[in-house]
């Protein structure tokens, strides 16, 4: 099996170096593509007023200045064009991507390109770094077991899996549950204004570590309960219900606008 790995992180991460350890318990084929420098919130940006520039530091490993849909998109369009990859792994990202987050999170963008490109993507992120720690034990414990498992099972062309793991080792894991993407009821983004050495505004935007009540079953309940989560996501945001009353409301010819002037 070949697989390709890349993430928002950069290419000098530490969950890149453990996201390499996972796929190594895997298979021995296995490639990078990574940004050059973090791009965290990336989403699924595009490099389109720019050149990218491709740097390979050494058999199958390379980084782009591009984003992680960048890094996808040419590894799969260039770099292993003689050979796609059977499968995409993105991450493994430092904080959980969980909820609404997954709109903006490069981890989960970059499994979106794979998806959308014909190879299976899966997107990995670690949660626990918020008192400065940096341990990706549960990730490495648990993640090859879990993708070996998926591979087995499979999953939908136009679905991607997003995998988080609790902050916690990998004894007080509690289990793996299937979950469906939450939405949180407070509001943790902020944009803090500060003044630079010259006395000018700036601001520098984070998140305030504050937790909602999500429902059973979502994907931040399960982080919350120290589970590991498993999230089948895919890219059609339409909102079904919304269609079919819509469909009676504005079906058929295009209104007229009055005319200005006139009566």
């Amino acid at each position: 099996m070949r697989i390709l790995l890349t993430n928002d992180d950069g290419i000098h991460a530490e969950g890149l170096s453990a996201l390499e350890r996972i796929a190594a318990a895997l298979s021995d084929d296995v490639w990078i593509c990574a940004p050059e420098a973090e791009r965290s919130g990336a989403s699924r940006a595009l490099t389109l007023s720019e050149p990218i520039r491709v740097r390979e530091y050494g058999p199958r490993r390379f980084s782009t200045t591009g984003t992680p849909t960048d890094c996808v998109m040419l590894a799969l369009r260039d770099l292993m064009k003689d050979a796609r990859p059977d499968l995409v792994l993105s991450g493994v990202n430092r904080g959980v991507n969980l909820a609404e987050d997954v709109t903006m999170s490069g981890t989960v963008a970059g499994a979106i390109e794979a998806m959308s490109l014909g190879v299976p993507g899966i997107a990995l992120s670690q949660g626990g770094f918020y008192e400065g720690d940096s341990d990706y034990d549960s990730s490495e414990a648990y993640a090859p077991g879990i993708i070996r498992r998926l591979i087995e099972v499979g999953w939908p062309d136009d679905v991607i899996i997003n995998l988080n793991f609790p902050g916690r080792p990998p004894a007080e894991v509690k289990e793996v549950e299937v979950t469906r993407q939450g939405f949180r009821d407070v509001h943790v983004r902020i944009a803090e204004k500060r003044k630079d050495l010259r006395g000018r505004d700036y601001y520098w935007v984070g998140y305030r570590q504050e937790l909602s009540s999500p429902a059973e079953g979502t994907d931040l309940r399960a982080i919350y309960d120290g589970k590991i989560s498993v999230t089948p996501l895919h890219i059609d945001l339409t909102h079904g219900e919304s269609v079919h009353k819509l469909r009676g409301l504005l079906g058929g010819p295009p209104p007229h606008l009055p005319k200005k002037g006139g009566i």
